[in-house]
């Protein structure tokens, strides 16, 4: 947790939810990054962590984990650790005392593991508690039906590995086993996975395929199994999927989901980032030109927004803005360099570690994006970040005399650790040969079962990737919006659809009928919402089923577009002032009046709190708030009131913050303030809100420093390298616990206003409606999907005529903000910053020291 300085341990910080099952109180970053000590030659720091892993590390707790997580971070991360320590031991200098004691931890984590294949199809549970297993009643878990087909996949490499270490031939069948079924699954016709399966029946739940989250590592892992154990059955596996893969998802430069019975039919319109790690991938199979390309496209877009959001739309908007701190692109970008030789990509890196250092560094490490768009934080530093983005980097980097050991004598798994390749000739006891699978006859040459050699493959000439480069240097500032392109083609190319969404009427009975022809029922919500449900298999036929999607798919731009008519994104509040100087970001909500942030220059000033502090009545501490920023308490009155009274007296801008304490961005939908429902054009002032959480970084810094200075945009300003020079810590406590798993949440099941939506935050504001009465006249923002259900598997269109929220979303009425306790206080007194900063003396010191330095 750079911002609070303290490691995030399970149960002593606010659930996260899903993300949290990466968390098994096992120091999780310690174990994920032992090999990228040795990787950057710090054998002496390896060989104390490796100590450390081993006298305090317990893998017998009472906690439920990720199956997929505890996998590639825990168990890959002992078994890349004790491949680096067994080749210290062999060079003789360091690790001598050493004597597997990794790899038995490995193999007591893999045991833990094992009672999670006890399924009728050999597919995992997705959840296993590591002192009880699976299905006991102290286990907490053993009940879903449901896992993705990464989570499945992406066990081959690490348990292969324990079995050829240790001779337990168990780990590696059960990982075959798991990986065959997958594979007889597979959608014949289109040789596509789904993205999440039915571990007991089989069936596929979600029909969406792509490369990117819920099955990138599934691909992966078939390749690499074929280089790390030379059975030629995961070759043709490979090669099947990537000839489907080409043939349906490659759209040049973009890679597009389709749906597995129907390829040639997009499945959405925008893409994750996780698959940027694909143009690596295809660089280890060979396939140079398109990996090239696809790699271009995605560093445009990190050049417009500094990082790659979670998900970007075909047009190459922000989907989902949030960034923690992916490796994926950086591992394609080194893959690149080395198959091309092409400095070109070293200029890539070279970006990657400025953006780095310049907007995620903070004093204790650094912080995720919270949004791209406006440089927010957010109170996390995944393990993945040690674990594979230092080493990607420094490799990209490095001479060969710069690393201690061949890393050509190793193979990366999907968290970036490194097993030898020798143990493909290590305790062989699996049969080599599927005989049960069939494989596509595929004519291309590019498939020969070969390991790929960059030194034949293609040339190392750095012309050859620039010829390819160049038609796509403008590729993201000169888009323009795509749509769904194959089914608008579909349109004109066959009959008339029985329904277009622009055209429906929920009381209309000729349209019911035409929607449960075409598998779409209707849902009537407690809150009076409509919910539109397909079920592909209750449409009529084939035809009216794929009409239906259509409809659905028309309803999601619909409700898209009416959203974008409404919405505001959210703005920035940063304090510049000493001993912060812009590290600190607060994500703000925006307000429908005033001054407009994203059309006028920001405002700079210092801040001060107003008397009384709610705003409502004319200031009685004027000279105060004269040319500075007011700082309002919510409650009590409209915002435009607020507004009115602290620019007659002199404030040049306003930042209400919260009374609702403990309020936060990030477990609540932001506020966007609306207006009056009058004229407000007498309002000349930038207005924001803060949840109290964020409001509180503001006052307690008042308290300690007095002036505080603090800047209003609608996006994070670059930090003035005078006061670089300057810097001292912040006491930072910015936004944390927000879930990673809304990259897997690209589920079919759509709330007509939030799902689709392509840039900003979606609104449920009706200032139209509202009488004179209200106060604080809000409407809630949530960031797009990020509160969307990961396990939903039905395509479901929410129709309420207005801007909805998702049903599980946080909504912020309009209503009277009556305060039963005008007297509350700003806040209860936190750890003074002084106090805080005292705890950091030995972070800043090591701060300092990487200033220096040069990743």
């Amino acid at each position: 947790m750079p911002l609070t300085c303290r490691g995030r341990v399970r149960g002593q910080e606010p659930s996260r939810g899903d993300v949290d099952d990466a968390l098994g109180k096992f120091s999780l970053t310690l174990i994920d990054s032992l090999d990228t000590l040795v990787v950057l030659n710090k054998t002496k720091e390896f060989e104390d962590a490796v100590r450390k892993v081993l006298r305090d590390v317990n893998l017998d707790n009472d906690v439920v984990v990720s199956v997929f997580e505890t996998n590639i971070r825990v168990l890959g991360g002992l078994l890349g650790g004790h491949s680096l320590a067994i080749m210290l031991k062999e060079k003789g200098e360091h690790m001598q005392w050493y004597n597997d004691e990794l790899l038995q931890m490995a193999k007591q984590l893999g045991y833990k593991l094992l009672p999670a294949f006890n399924t009728t199809s050999g597919l995992p549970y997705p959840r296993i508690n590591l002192k009880f297993g699976i299905r006991k009643p102290e286990a907490r878990t053993g009940t879903e039906t449901d896992t993705c087909t990464a989570c499945a996949g992406t066990l081959i490499l690490e348990f292969a590995a324990l079995s050829r270490f240790t001779g337990a031939t168990i780990f590696e069948e059960y990982a075959r086993k798991a990986l065959d079924f997958l594979w007889e699954k597979r959608q014949r016709s289109s040789n596509l996975v789904g993205v999440t399966i039915n571990i007991h029946t089989g069936d596929w739940v979600r029909k969406d395929s792509g490369v990117g989250a819920g099955i990138d590592s599934y691909y992966e892992y078939l390749l690499k199994a074929y280089v790390l154990l030379g059975d030629d059955s995961f070759l043709e596996r490979f090669n099947t999927h990537y000839d489907a893969i080409m043939r349906y998802i490659s759209q040049p430069p973009l890679l597009l989901d389709v749906h597995i019975h129907k390829p040639m039919l997009n499945a959405r319109t925008w893409m994750d980032a996780l698959l940027a790690f694909f143009p690596g991938l295809q660089v280890l199979k060979g396939d140079i030109r398109p990996a090239i390309e696809t790699h271009e496209m995605l560093y445009q877009v990190i050049k417009k927004h500094n990082f790659l959001p979670e998900a970007f739309t075909t047009d190459f908007r922000v989907h989902w803005a949030q960034h923690p701190l992916r490796p994926e692109f950086a591992e394609s970008t080194y893959f690149l360099y080395k198959a091309t030789g092409d400095p070109y990509y070293l200029e890539v890196g070279k970006t990657l570690i400025e953006n780095l250092n310049k907007y995620a560094r903070v004093p204790c490490g650094f912080a995720a994006m919270k949004d791209v768009r406006t440089g927010s934080h957010e109170d996390r530093m995944d393990s993945f970040f040690l674990a594979e983005m230092f080493k990607y980097l420094y490799l990209l980097f490095a001479d060969k005399e710069d690393i201690i050991f061949d890393i050509e004598d190793y193979i990366f798994t999907t968290e970036a650790h490194l097993l030898p390749l020798w143990l493909s000739t290590t305790n062989q006891s699996i049969s080599k040969k599927n005989t049960t699978s069939e494989y596509t006859e595929l004519d291309d040459s590019n498939f020969d079962w070969t390991c790929p050699n960059t030194q034949i493959l293609f040339p190392n000439d750095p012309l050859y990737a620039q010829s390819i480069r160049e038609p796509l240097k403008n590729v993201v500032d000169k888009s323009c919006p795509r749509g769904i392109i194959r089914v608008e083609e579909s349109f004109r190319s066959g009959a008339k659809p029985p329904l277009r969404a622009r055209d429906f009427m929920a009381t209309n009975p000729e349209h019911l009928e035409i929607l449960k022809k075409m598998g779409v029922s209707l849902i009537h919500l407690k809150d009076g919402r409509v919910q539109l449900v397909q079920h592909a298999i209750q449409a009529a036929s084939s035809i009216d089923a794929e009409d239906g999607l259509r409809f659905m798919q028309e309803m999601i731009e619909l409700s898209s577009q009416q959203q974008k008519e409404q919405q505001l994104p959210p703005r920035a509040v940063q304090i510049v002032s000493h001993p912060f100087f812009g590290r600190v970001v607060l994500t703000a909500g925006p307000a429908q009046f005033g001054l407009d942030l994203s059309k006028h220059k920001e405002t700079r000033g210092f801040v001060a709190s107003s008397k009384p502090y709610n705003g409502c009545s004319e200031l009685t501490n004027p000279e105060a708030v004269m040319g500075k920023i007011a700082l309002i308490q919510r409650g009590q009155c409209m915002f435009a009131e607020k507004a009115r009274n602290i620019q007659n007296a002199g404030a040049i801008g306003g930042i209400v913050i919260d009374d609702n304490e403990g309020s936060s961005s990030d477990t609540a939908p932001l506020f966007q303030m609306a207006g009056d429902g009058k004229d407000t054009d007498d309002i000349k002032i930038p207005m924001l809100f803060l949840f109290s959480k964020e409001g509180s970084i503001i006052l307690d810094a008042i308290r300690e420093y007095e002036e505080v200075e603090v800047l209003l945009s609608d996006k994070a300003k670059d930090r003035d390298p005078e006061m670089e020079n300057e810097e001292q810590p912040s006491s930072e406590n910015d936004s944390q616990n927000q879930s990673a798993e809304q990259i897997s949440s690209s589920s079919q099941e759509v709330d007509l206003v939030d799902q689709e939506s392509s840039e900003e935050n979606s609104l449920n504001s009706h200032p139209e409606s509202l009488s004179p009465a209200d106060m604080d006249n809000a409407a809630s923002i949530s960031p797009s999907e990020q509160t969307s259900n990961p396990t939903e598997n039905h395509e479901t269109t929410n129709l309420n005529g207005e801007c909805t929220d998702l049903d599980n979303q946080l909504q912020e009425q309009s209503e009277t903000e009556e305060d039963s306790n005008p007297n509350v206080s700003w806040g209860k007194k936190v750890q003074p910053i002084d106090s805080i900063l005292a705890d950091w003396n030995e972070d800043i010191e090591a701060f300092e020291m990487m200033e220096k330095d040069e990743l």
